[in-house]
């Protein structure tokens, strides 16, 4: 590992260019660049997770750390890595000071793999709007995590407001096991009966203000188009807010899956003993990978969001973000959504990102870019 103190992005890319020679052809077959925004507080615990991520996808791992924004001077530091402690694939840590932080894609662009799909993953309070950040524009995938917010279930509404195909949340992966759980408790039941099962209604036991519940409840709904409600449960939920799910069927018979606590889940259900299946409580890492063995929109994480919020039409929206430049040193509040560059928008259209690593030296020793061109045309992804 090299780290570069007060460095700008042409050294950085030179230096990452002189570790891949010494590293040979260990260092083919990147899949993807995974861009990772964190603050300081949950770098190790990003970088940590984002290692165990690519040891099951071979990726650059490019992480981003926006510190001390109000610092009067920009200032980069950088540690670059290859087959260092976050794994055996290229890695960049970058942390940055003052103006430089507003325009972290002008020193990330040049560091993404050729050719290769781009991941953003903020484990951070995401942006409200996320064309507002230039880091989310760029990416084919976009990972958030509603579960990190004070208050989840509007952490859910702002996203659910913001969707774009390519969206997904990190509240919604954890649900995975569950939703593995409950279909194949369902095709029991189909199987004993050789016909199909039909819901007519059932509930989530957890705890209400859950966004991992709620996006659970509102998969189910979608999926049995029946209501499912969120009731609270008077055991300890654990850290995915579910405690159990009741499905009322057809036939007058009634399914039960409720945790055990010891990584496993009990399904009850007529005629039957009661069986046991694994159901663990997954690291961060692990979420993560799964997230990045597709690339494509997630429609069933878009039906769920749309039933746990009531925002509808979600599935059908444009896939294409335009960036909307935002100072938060001098405006507070984002864009409304739906606004489109230059217009409704107090900034315009967003400035011209540079596309080589001069361009992010300009930024690292000056703080801003240049002014944009009236004449070009906007940037669109």
């Amino acid at each position: 590992m090299t780290t570069l103190w007060d460095t700008t992005g042409s050294a950085v890319v030179k230096e990452l260019a002189a570790q891949r020679r010494t590293g040979g052809a260990v260092l083919s077959g990147v899949a993807l660049t995974l861009v990772v925004v964190a603050d300081e507080s949950r770098v190790t615990e990003a970088e940590e997770a984002a290692t165990t991520a690519a040891e099951q996808h071979p990726c650059r791992i490019l992480v981003v750390v926006r510190r001390q924004i109000e610092a009067p001077v920009p200032r980069l530091d950088a540690e670059v890595s290859i087959g260092g402690r976050l794994g055996p694939g290229e890695a960049v840590v970058m942390r940055m000071y003052g103006r430089l932080a507003l325009h972290a894609e002008s020193v990330v662009l040049p560091l993404l793999a050729a050719d290769a799909p781009v991941v953003t993953w903020w484990h951070c309070d995401a942006p409200t709007q996320l064309t507002t950040d230039a880091l989310a524009v760029i990416a084919d995938r976009r990972i958030t995590d509603s579960t990190t917010a004070a208050d989840q279930l509007r952490a859910l509404r702002t996203r659910a407001q913001d969707y774009a195909p390519g969206d997904t949340d990190l509240a919604w992966t954890r649900a995975t096991p569950w939703r593995a759980t409950l279909t194949s408790a369902l095709d029991s039941v189909s199987g004993r009966r050789g016909d199909a099962v039909q819901v007519l209604g059932g509930q989530v036991e957890g705890e209400p203000g859950a966004a991992t519940a709620r996006l659970l409840a509102g998969w189910l709904q979608s999926r049995c188009g029946c209501p499912i409600d969120v009731v609270p449960t008077p055991r300890h939920s654990g850290p995915s807010g579910v405690d159990a799910v009741v499905l009322q069927l057809d036939q007058h018979e009634e399914v039960r899956v409720h945790a055990d606590r010891r990584g496993g889940a009990v399904i009850s259900q007529p005629y039957r003993p009661d069986a046991t299946m694994a159901l663990p409580e997954r690291p961060l890492g692990d979420l993560l990978g799964e997230e990045l063995r597709r690339l494509d929109p997630d429609e069933p994480y878009a039906e769920a969001l749309e039933a746990a919020t009531g925002i509808s039409g979600l599935v059908g929206r444009e896939s294409v973000r335009a960036h909307v430049w935002v100072d938060p040193a001098e405006h507070k509040d984002a864009p409304l959504a739906g606004d489109q560059v230059g217009q409704n928008s107090p900034h315009g259209a967003a400035p011209t990102v540079p596309l080589d690593s001069e361009g992010a030296d300009e930024v690292a020793q000056h703080g801003e870019q240049d002014s944009p061109d009236p004449t070009a045309p906007e940037t669109v992804r």
